[in-house]
């Protein structure tokens, strides 16, 4: 889908990328990542003509870019950048429907696009298309920024730190919410960050540079057991048992647990909890609350009254979640096991902190 020959681009006498030669499959995740100045962002606005490479070629399905009209390329391509770009007089609506509207798409199948993409990114249609900008939260811009980048249904994906302007729990989000767009519309993606774990999580494969060239291409799960040299292994760093939770699932761990509506007598919910430490209260249409304890309970006349509440965005994941996000949350929150919700923040089930540590020791066990 995207090959790279011998490309190379100068500054002056500076050297910005050097003879790099890659490909990206179709539909694969391919994450540039380095030191600063390593050449990631000169390679990625390459492809798309935002820069020209001084030798050297890239092609695109079969076709050299520079024989491709920089407008017509452009528009086949998404782009999502860090500091998202929207136009600030526009709506959301608006900013989603602009390459679609350049592409001279009917009014009613932008209309259908926007609140499609806007589902998929997790907005609702009805409270974000009309809002502007200013109004947006960082982690809703960007979702929006994402959302335009996919208007067209471009086959290309080009992203420059997308989730590099947000707060760690946003970008995590973010993060997950990626990996789910992605596992269903197999976007061919060439992705810029400065984040090891986001790279690991995300690519296919990862091509690590320095000074303008290529250290190693390869799947993170080769790059992380097998650096190519000195340089990688320490760019990897020394906690790589760590670093694979993010390539694994916690769907192999969800376990069942009980979990109580509020409206429960105290006597029932002290039955349910029995053992345990706590016991999960769910609204009655299942939704996450928060949860109970022994010393809760004690001080109440009502399992409403015990109820410690917990924000299901800071406290819950979610079953697309990772082994590395579980044990994040875990430590963050002081807990030994959180709940696992659905998109609708529906009770599903718990991961607890023994399960993590088990997948850890094995992880380390075989080789990382």
């Amino acid at each position: 889908m995207i090959r790279l020959e011998q490309v190379t681009r100068y500054y002056g006498n500076t050297i910005a990328v050097n003879e790099l030669s890659l490909e990206v499959s179709q539909g694969e995740v391919c994450v540039l990542i380095g030191p600063s100045g390593c050449g990631k962002t000169t390679t990625l606005r390459m492809v798309n003509r935002l820069i020209e490479p001084t030798a050297g070629h890239i092609f695109i399905n079969g076709q050299d870019n520079s024989q491709i009209k920089p407008e017509r390329l452009r528009q086949s391509i998404g782009y999502a950048i860090q500091s998202v770009g929207l136009f600030p007089h526009m709506t959301v609506a608006a900013n989603i429907a602009t390459v679609p509207e350049l592409l001279h798409w009917e009014k009613s199948r932008i209309a259908s696009r926007i609140e499609e993409l806007l589902i998929l990114v997790g907005l609702n249609p009805a409270e974000y298309a009309r809002k502007y900008p200013n109004q947006l939260s960082g982690g809703e811009a960007q979702r929006v920024g994402v959302a335009r980048a996919l208007a067209a249904d471009p086959p290309i994906l080009l992203m420059d730190e997308p989730f590099g302007a947000v707060d760690p729990l946003t970008r995590e989000r973010l993060q997950s919410q990626f990996a789910r767009i992605q596992q269903k519309l197999k976007k061919t993606t060439i992705l810029v960050t400065h984040d090891l774990d986001e790279a690991i999580r995300l690519a296919d494969r990862i091509a690590i540079m320095a000074s303008g060239k290529l250290v190693q291409y390869d799947t993170p799960e080769t790059i992380l057991s097998r650096p190519a040299n000195k340089f990688v292994h320490d760019f990897v760093g020394t906690d790589r048992a760590l670093k694979r939770l993010s390539r694994i699932s916690i769907q192999s761990v969800i376990k069942p647990s009980p979990a109580i509506v509020m409206d429960v007598s105290i006597e029932e919910a002290v039955s349910v909890i029995g053992s345990r430490p706590s016991v999960w209260v769910v609204a009655d249409d299942g939704r996450f609350i928060g949860w109970v304890d022994m010393t809760s309970l004690s001080a109440a006349t009502s399992v409403r009254e015990a109820i410690v509440p917990g924000d299901v965005d800071e406290i819950a994941i979610t079953a697309s979640a990772t082994l590395r996000e579980a044990l994040s949350r875990m430590l963050g929150q002081g807990l030994r096991n959180i709940p696992v919700v659905d998109e609708k923040k529906h009770f599903i089930g718990e991961v607890t902190l023994s399960d993590v540590e088990a997948v850890t020791a094995e992880t380390a066990e075989t080789g990382a």
